[in-house]
Protein backbone atom coordinates (compact mmCIF):
# COMPACT_ATOMS: atom_id res chain seq x y z
CA UNK A 1 0.00 0.00 0.00
CA UNK A 2 3.03 2.21 0.56
CA UNK A 3 4.38 1.41 -2.86
CA UNK A 4 4.84 4.35 -4.98
CA UNK A 5 2.28 4.58 -7.70
CA UNK A 6 3.18 7.87 -9.41
CA UNK A 7 5.30 10.92 -8.68
CA UNK A 8 3.62 14.34 -8.84
CA UNK A 9 5.92 17.35 -8.77
CA UNK A 10 8.76 15.30 -7.41
CA UNK A 11 6.56 13.97 -4.60
CA UNK A 12 5.95 10.27 -4.63
CA UNK A 13 2.28 9.25 -4.38
CA UNK A 14 1.29 5.97 -2.92
CA UNK A 15 -1.73 3.88 -3.80
CA UNK A 16 -3.50 4.75 -0.59
CA UNK A 17 -2.90 8.35 -1.17
CA UNK A 18 -4.11 7.89 -4.67
CA UNK A 19 -7.21 6.10 -3.42
CA UNK A 20 -7.81 8.78 -0.84
CA UNK A 21 -7.32 11.43 -3.47
CA UNK A 22 -9.60 9.58 -5.87
CA UNK A 23 -12.19 9.25 -3.13
CA UNK A 24 -11.82 12.91 -2.35
CA UNK A 25 -12.14 13.73 -6.02
CA UNK A 26 -15.16 11.55 -6.34
CA UNK A 27 -16.64 13.19 -3.28
CA UNK A 28 -15.97 16.56 -4.72
CA UNK A 29 -17.48 15.42 -7.96
CA UNK A 30 -20.56 14.14 -6.07
CA UNK A 31 -20.81 17.34 -4.14
CA UNK A 32 -20.45 19.21 -7.38
CA UNK A 33 -23.11 17.03 -8.96
CA UNK A 34 -25.40 17.54 -6.02
CA UNK A 35 -24.83 21.23 -6.11
CA UNK A 36 -25.43 21.15 -9.82
CA UNK A 37 -28.62 19.14 -9.38
CA UNK A 38 -29.74 21.44 -6.62
CA UNK A 39 -29.07 24.44 -8.76
CA UNK A 40 -30.83 22.75 -11.64
CA UNK A 41 -33.86 22.09 -9.40
CA UNK A 42 -33.81 25.65 -8.17
CA UNK A 43 -33.47 26.82 -11.77
CA UNK A 44 -36.36 24.54 -12.79
CA UNK A 45 -38.40 25.79 -9.83
CA UNK A 46 -37.50 29.33 -10.73
CA UNK A 47 -38.30 28.67 -14.35
CA UNK A 48 -41.58 27.05 -13.30
CA UNK A 49 -42.36 30.04 -11.11
CA UNK A 50 -41.36 32.36 -13.88
CA UNK A 51 -43.40 30.30 -16.35
CA UNK A 52 -46.35 30.44 -13.96
CA UNK A 53 -45.84 34.15 -13.56
CA UNK A 54 -45.56 34.49 -17.28
CA UNK A 55 -48.68 32.35 -17.69
CA UNK A 56 -50.48 34.51 -15.13
CA UNK A 57 -49.26 37.64 -16.85
CA UNK A 58 -50.24 36.12 -20.18
CA UNK A 59 -53.68 35.31 -18.80
CA UNK A 60 -53.98 38.86 -17.51
CA UNK A 61 -52.85 40.19 -20.85
CA UNK A 62 -55.23 37.86 -22.65
CA UNK A 63 -58.01 39.07 -20.38
CA UNK A 64 -56.97 42.63 -21.07
CA UNK A 65 -56.76 41.80 -24.76
CA UNK A 66 -60.23 40.20 -24.61
CA UNK A 67 -61.52 43.26 -22.78
CA UNK A 68 -59.80 45.52 -25.27
CA UNK A 69 -61.17 43.40 -28.08
CA UNK A 70 -64.64 43.69 -26.60
CA UNK A 71 -64.20 47.44 -26.18
CA UNK A 72 -62.78 47.70 -29.70
CA UNK A 73 -65.65 45.59 -30.98
CA UNK A 74 -68.14 47.84 -29.19
CA UNK A 75 -66.39 50.93 -30.42
CA UNK A 76 -66.22 49.47 -33.90
CA UNK A 77 -69.94 48.70 -33.72
CA UNK A 78 -70.60 52.26 -32.46
CA UNK A 79 -68.35 53.63 -35.13
CA UNK A 80 -70.10 51.44 -37.69
CA UNK A 81 -73.47 52.79 -36.52
CA UNK A 82 -72.14 56.35 -36.53
CA UNK A 83 -70.50 55.80 -39.89
CA UNK A 84 -73.72 54.24 -41.18
CA UNK A 85 -75.78 57.23 -40.00
CA UNK A 86 -73.14 59.64 -41.24
CA UNK A 87 -73.01 57.76 -44.53
CA UNK A 88 -76.81 57.96 -44.79
CA UNK A 89 -76.71 61.67 -43.95
CA UNK A 90 -73.84 62.13 -46.40
CA UNK A 91 -75.74 60.22 -49.05
CA UNK A 92 -78.86 62.33 -48.36
CA UNK A 93 -76.81 65.55 -48.38
CA UNK A 94 -75.01 64.47 -51.54
CA UNK A 95 -78.36 63.57 -53.11
CA UNK A 96 -79.87 66.92 -52.11
CA UNK A 97 -76.79 68.75 -53.30
CA UNK A 98 -76.87 66.79 -56.55
CA UNK A 99 -80.55 67.66 -56.93
CA UNK A 100 -79.79 71.32 -56.27
CA UNK A 101 -76.84 71.21 -58.62
CA UNK A 102 -78.97 69.45 -61.22
CA UNK A 103 -81.74 72.04 -60.75
CA UNK A 104 -79.25 74.88 -61.01
CA UNK A 105 -77.59 73.26 -63.97
CA UNK A 106 -81.01 72.79 -65.56
CA UNK A 107 -81.92 76.42 -64.89
CA UNK A 108 -78.51 77.51 -66.13
CA UNK A 109 -78.88 75.42 -69.25
CA UNK A 110 -82.41 76.76 -69.76
CA UNK A 111 -81.25 80.35 -69.28
CA UNK A 112 -78.26 79.69 -71.47
CA UNK A 113 -80.58 78.18 -74.07
CA UNK A 114 -82.85 81.22 -73.89
CA UNK A 115 -79.85 83.53 -74.10
CA UNK A 116 -78.54 81.49 -76.99
CA UNK A 117 -81.89 81.74 -78.76
CA UNK A 118 -81.99 85.48 -78.06
CA UNK A 119 -78.42 85.85 -79.27
CA UNK A 120 -79.27 83.84 -82.37
CA UNK A 121 -82.37 85.97 -82.90
CA UNK A 122 -80.33 89.16 -82.50
CA UNK A 123 -77.69 87.67 -84.73
CA UNK A 124 -80.36 86.88 -87.30
CA UNK A 125 -81.68 90.44 -87.02
CA UNK A 126 -78.18 91.82 -87.40
CA UNK A 127 -77.56 89.53 -90.34
CA UNK A 128 -80.82 90.77 -91.84
CA UNK A 129 -79.67 94.35 -91.22
CA UNK A 130 -76.31 93.48 -92.76
CA UNK A 131 -78.11 91.93 -95.73
CA UNK A 132 -80.24 95.03 -96.11
CA UNK A 133 -77.14 97.20 -95.73
CA UNK A 134 -75.36 95.07 -98.30
CA UNK A 135 -78.35 95.41 -100.60
CA UNK A 136 -78.32 99.15 -99.97
CA UNK A 137 -74.60 99.20 -100.68
CA UNK A 138 -75.23 97.30 -103.89
CA UNK A 139 -77.97 99.75 -104.82
CA UNK A 140 -75.72 102.63 -103.84
CA UNK A 141 -72.93 101.16 -105.94
CA UNK A 142 -75.29 100.92 -108.87
CA UNK A 143 -76.44 104.46 -108.25
CA UNK A 144 -72.83 105.63 -108.06
CA UNK A 145 -72.11 103.91 -111.34
CA UNK A 146 -75.22 105.47 -112.83
CA UNK A 147 -74.15 108.82 -111.42
CA UNK A 148 -70.71 108.31 -112.91
CA UNK A 149 -72.32 107.61 -116.26
CA UNK A 150 -74.52 110.65 -115.85
CA UNK A 151 -71.60 112.89 -114.95
CA UNK A 152 -69.59 111.57 -117.87
CA UNK A 153 -72.12 113.02 -120.32
CA UNK A 154 -72.47 116.81 -120.49
CA UNK A 155 -76.17 116.73 -121.32
CA UNK A 156 -77.08 114.23 -118.60
CA UNK A 157 -74.76 116.06 -116.17
CA UNK A 158 -76.62 119.31 -116.86
CA UNK A 159 -79.95 117.54 -116.39
CA UNK A 160 -78.70 116.08 -113.09
CA UNK A 161 -77.66 119.50 -111.77
CA UNK A 162 -80.90 121.03 -113.03
CA UNK A 163 -82.99 118.31 -111.33
CA UNK A 164 -81.23 118.65 -107.99
CA UNK A 165 -81.54 122.44 -108.04
CA UNK A 166 -85.24 122.22 -108.95
CA UNK A 167 -85.85 119.74 -106.10
CA UNK A 168 -84.24 122.09 -103.55
CA UNK A 169 -86.19 125.11 -104.76
CA UNK A 170 -89.54 123.29 -105.10
CA UNK A 171 -89.28 121.96 -101.53
CA UNK A 172 -88.85 125.44 -100.01
CA UNK A 173 -90.57 128.04 -102.19
CA UNK A 174 -94.09 128.44 -103.51
CA UNK A 175 -94.64 128.04 -107.23
CA UNK A 176 -95.15 131.78 -107.70
CA UNK A 177 -91.68 132.56 -106.34
CA UNK A 178 -89.63 130.88 -109.10
CA UNK A 179 -89.57 130.11 -112.81
CA UNK A 180 -87.53 127.37 -114.47
CA UNK A 181 -86.02 127.87 -117.94
CA UNK A 182 -87.29 131.45 -118.16
CA UNK A 183 -86.38 133.50 -121.23
CA UNK A 184 -84.60 136.85 -120.86
CA UNK A 185 -83.99 139.44 -123.49
CA UNK A 186 -81.62 138.35 -126.20
CA UNK A 187 -82.98 134.80 -125.97
CA UNK A 188 -80.91 134.12 -122.88
CA UNK A 189 -82.30 131.24 -120.85
CA UNK A 190 -81.08 130.76 -117.23
CA UNK A 191 -81.85 127.50 -115.50
CA UNK A 192 -83.94 129.25 -112.84
CA UNK A 193 -85.20 132.71 -111.93
CA UNK A 194 -86.20 133.40 -108.33
CA UNK A 195 -88.64 136.28 -107.90
CA UNK A 196 -87.63 138.17 -104.78
CA UNK A 197 -90.43 139.82 -102.79
CA UNK A 198 -90.67 143.59 -103.03
CA UNK A 199 -88.47 143.70 -106.13
CA UNK A 200 -89.26 143.16 -109.80
CA UNK A 201 -85.71 141.98 -110.59
CA UNK A 202 -85.34 138.17 -110.37
CA UNK A 203 -82.25 136.29 -109.25
CA UNK A 204 -80.68 134.06 -111.93
CA UNK A 205 -79.30 130.60 -111.13
CA UNK A 206 -77.15 128.47 -113.44
CA UNK A 207 -76.92 124.73 -112.76
CA UNK A 208 -74.31 123.72 -115.37
CA UNK A 209 -70.71 123.10 -114.39
CA UNK A 210 -67.49 121.85 -116.13
CA UNK A 211 -66.45 118.48 -114.71
CA UNK A 212 -63.71 117.27 -117.03
CA UNK A 213 -60.90 119.09 -115.21
CA UNK A 214 -61.95 117.64 -111.83
CA UNK A 215 -62.03 114.14 -113.32
CA UNK A 216 -58.54 114.71 -114.69
CA UNK A 217 -57.35 115.72 -111.20
CA UNK A 218 -58.70 112.48 -109.72
CA UNK A 219 -57.00 110.23 -112.29
CA UNK A 220 -53.72 112.20 -112.41
CA UNK A 221 -50.73 109.98 -111.65
CA UNK A 222 -48.00 112.65 -111.54
CA UNK A 223 -47.54 116.20 -110.33
CA UNK A 224 -47.30 117.45 -113.89
CA UNK A 225 -50.58 115.80 -114.88
CA UNK A 226 -52.23 117.16 -111.73
CA UNK A 227 -50.96 120.68 -112.48
CA UNK A 228 -52.24 120.40 -116.06
CA UNK A 229 -55.66 119.28 -114.76
CA UNK A 230 -55.77 122.21 -112.32
CA UNK A 231 -54.99 124.63 -115.15
CA UNK A 232 -57.84 123.07 -117.14
CA UNK A 233 -60.19 123.53 -114.18
CA UNK A 234 -59.20 127.19 -113.82
CA UNK A 235 -59.67 127.77 -117.55
CA UNK A 236 -63.06 126.02 -117.79
CA UNK A 237 -64.49 127.46 -114.60
CA UNK A 238 -63.22 130.99 -115.36
CA UNK A 239 -64.88 130.85 -118.78
CA UNK A 240 -68.11 129.57 -117.22
CA UNK A 241 -68.11 132.38 -114.62
CA UNK A 242 -67.56 134.99 -117.37
CA UNK A 243 -70.40 133.47 -119.43
CA UNK A 244 -72.78 133.67 -116.47
CA UNK A 245 -71.81 137.28 -115.74
CA UNK A 246 -72.29 138.29 -119.37
CA UNK A 247 -75.51 136.38 -120.06
CA UNK A 248 -77.50 136.54 -116.79
CA UNK A 249 -76.47 139.85 -115.19
CA UNK A 250 -78.75 142.10 -117.23
CA UNK A 251 -79.13 145.64 -115.83
CA UNK A 252 -82.76 146.54 -115.22
CA UNK A 253 -83.88 142.97 -115.88
CA UNK A 254 -82.13 140.76 -113.28
CA UNK A 255 -80.39 141.22 -109.98
CA UNK A 256 -76.76 142.35 -110.01
CA UNK A 257 -75.65 138.98 -108.68
CA UNK A 258 -76.16 135.43 -109.99
CA UNK A 259 -75.71 131.96 -108.47
CA UNK A 260 -73.56 129.19 -109.92
CA UNK A 261 -74.90 125.92 -108.53
CA UNK A 262 -72.43 123.04 -107.97
CA UNK A 263 -74.56 119.91 -107.29
CA UNK A 264 -71.81 118.15 -105.30
CA UNK A 265 -70.47 119.04 -101.86
CA UNK A 266 -67.18 117.30 -102.63
CA UNK A 267 -66.67 119.35 -105.81
CA UNK A 268 -67.48 122.54 -103.93
CA UNK A 269 -65.03 121.55 -101.16
CA UNK A 270 -62.34 120.89 -103.80
CA UNK A 271 -62.95 124.31 -105.35
CA UNK A 272 -62.91 126.05 -101.97
CA UNK A 273 -59.73 124.21 -100.92
CA UNK A 274 -57.64 124.28 -104.08
CA UNK A 275 -59.07 127.09 -106.17
CA UNK A 276 -59.64 129.99 -103.82
CA UNK A 277 -58.59 132.37 -106.61
CA UNK A 278 -61.64 131.20 -108.61
CA UNK A 279 -63.88 131.95 -105.64
CA UNK A 280 -62.45 135.48 -105.45
CA UNK A 281 -62.78 135.94 -109.22
CA UNK A 282 -66.41 134.83 -109.08
CA UNK A 283 -67.10 137.32 -106.26
CA UNK A 284 -65.58 140.11 -108.29
CA UNK A 285 -67.73 139.08 -111.26
CA UNK A 286 -70.86 139.15 -108.99
CA UNK A 287 -71.27 135.37 -109.36
CA UNK A 288 -71.71 133.37 -106.16
CA UNK A 289 -70.67 129.70 -106.27
CA UNK A 290 -73.01 127.65 -104.07
CA UNK A 291 -73.20 124.00 -103.06
CA UNK A 292 -76.51 122.21 -102.31
CA UNK A 293 -76.31 123.16 -98.61
CA UNK A 294 -75.54 126.81 -99.39
CA UNK A 295 -78.38 126.91 -101.93
CA UNK A 296 -80.72 125.51 -99.25
CA UNK A 297 -79.63 128.29 -96.87
CA UNK A 298 -80.18 130.94 -99.54
CA UNK A 299 -83.60 129.49 -100.39
CA UNK A 300 -84.55 129.46 -96.70
CA UNK A 301 -83.65 133.17 -96.46
CA UNK A 302 -85.76 133.85 -99.56
CA UNK A 303 -88.54 131.77 -98.01
CA UNK A 304 -88.48 133.98 -94.91
CA UNK A 305 -88.62 137.09 -97.12
CA UNK A 306 -91.58 135.66 -99.06
CA UNK A 307 -93.38 134.80 -95.83
CA UNK A 308 -92.73 138.31 -94.49
CA UNK A 309 -93.99 139.87 -97.72
CA UNK A 310 -97.15 137.79 -97.57
CA UNK A 311 -97.71 138.87 -93.98
CA UNK A 312 -97.29 142.51 -94.97
CA UNK A 313 -99.73 142.03 -97.87
CA UNK A 314 -102.25 140.48 -95.55
CA UNK A 315 -101.77 143.08 -92.82
CA UNK A 316 -104.57 145.33 -94.19
CA UNK A 317 -106.98 142.41 -94.42
CA UNK A 318 -106.04 141.35 -90.92
CA UNK A 319 -106.60 144.89 -89.59
CA UNK A 320 -110.02 145.06 -91.31
CA UNK A 321 -111.03 141.73 -89.89
CA UNK A 322 -109.82 142.79 -86.45
CA UNK A 323 -111.94 145.99 -86.71
CA UNK A 324 -115.01 143.93 -87.64
CA UNK A 325 -114.22 141.60 -84.79
CA UNK A 326 -114.06 144.55 -82.37
CA UNK A 327 -117.45 145.79 -83.63
CA UNK A 328 -118.91 142.36 -83.01
CA UNK A 329 -117.40 142.38 -79.52
CA UNK A 330 -118.93 145.80 -78.77
CA UNK A 331 -122.36 144.64 -79.93
CA UNK A 332 -121.99 141.52 -77.86
CA UNK A 333 -121.05 143.66 -74.85
CA UNK A 334 -124.15 145.89 -75.32
CA UNK A 335 -126.43 142.90 -75.67
CA UNK A 336 -124.86 141.32 -72.63
CA UNK A 337 -125.55 144.53 -70.66
CA UNK A 338 -129.19 144.51 -71.75
CA UNK A 339 -129.49 140.87 -70.85
CA UNK A 340 -127.94 141.62 -67.45
CA UNK A 341 -130.58 144.38 -66.92
CA UNK A 342 -133.36 141.91 -67.78
CA UNK A 343 -131.87 139.36 -65.44
CA UNK A 344 -131.62 141.95 -62.65
CA UNK A 345 -135.25 143.02 -63.12
CA UNK A 346 -136.40 139.40 -63.20
CA UNK A 347 -134.38 138.75 -60.04
CA UNK A 348 -136.04 141.72 -58.32
CA UNK A 349 -139.49 140.47 -59.40
CA UNK A 350 -138.66 136.98 -58.15
CA UNK A 351 -137.48 138.48 -54.84
CA UNK A 352 -140.76 140.42 -54.51
CA UNK A 353 -142.77 137.31 -55.28
CA UNK A 354 -140.82 135.38 -52.65
CA UNK A 355 -141.40 138.14 -50.09
CA UNK A 356 -145.16 138.15 -50.79
CA UNK A 357 -145.29 134.37 -50.57
CA UNK A 358 -143.44 134.52 -47.26
CA UNK A 359 -145.90 137.05 -45.87
CA UNK A 360 -148.85 134.99 -47.04
CA UNK A 361 -147.31 131.91 -45.41
CA UNK A 362 -146.81 133.69 -42.10
CA UNK A 363 -150.39 135.06 -42.14
CA UNK A 364 -151.78 131.64 -42.91
CA UNK A 365 -149.77 130.18 -40.04
CA UNK A 366 -151.13 132.76 -37.62
CA UNK A 367 -154.69 132.19 -38.87
CA UNK A 368 -154.24 128.45 -38.51
CA UNK A 369 -153.03 128.91 -34.94
CA UNK A 370 -156.17 130.89 -33.85
CA UNK A 371 -158.86 129.12 -31.72
CA UNK A 372 -162.44 130.23 -32.54
CA UNK A 373 -165.28 129.90 -29.93
CA UNK A 374 -169.02 129.71 -30.60
CA UNK A 375 -169.60 133.28 -29.36
CA UNK A 376 -166.96 134.75 -31.59
CA UNK A 377 -167.89 132.75 -34.63
CA UNK A 378 -170.51 135.17 -35.92
CA UNK A 379 -168.39 138.33 -35.57
CA UNK A 380 -165.56 136.50 -37.30
CA UNK A 381 -167.81 135.54 -40.18
CA UNK A 382 -169.01 139.13 -40.37
CA UNK A 383 -165.42 140.34 -40.47
CA UNK A 384 -164.65 137.90 -43.22
CA UNK A 385 -167.66 139.07 -45.19
CA UNK A 386 -166.63 142.70 -44.72
CA UNK A 387 -163.15 141.87 -45.89
CA UNK A 388 -164.65 140.14 -48.90
CA UNK A 389 -166.80 143.18 -49.69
Amino acid sequence: MNAHLITLGGVPVTLAQAAIGFAAVMMLIGVAIMLSLRRAGQARALEAAMAAERARELDDKMAQLNQLQAEVTGRLATMADVLGSRQAELARAVSERLDQVGHRVGQGLEQQTLKTHESLARLGERLAVIDRAQANLSDLTNEVLILKDILANKQTRGAFGQGRMEAIIRDALPASAYTFQAVLSGNRRPDCLIHLPGDNLPLAIDAKFPLEGFQAIEVAQSDEARAQAERQVRTDLSKHINDIAQRYLVPGETQDIALLFIPSESLYATIAERFEDLIQKAHRARVIIVSPSLLMMAVQVIQALVRDQRMREQAGVIQKEVGLLLDDVRRLQDRAGKLETHFRQAQEDVTGIATSADKITRRGTRIEALEFSEDRKAPAEAAVLRAAE
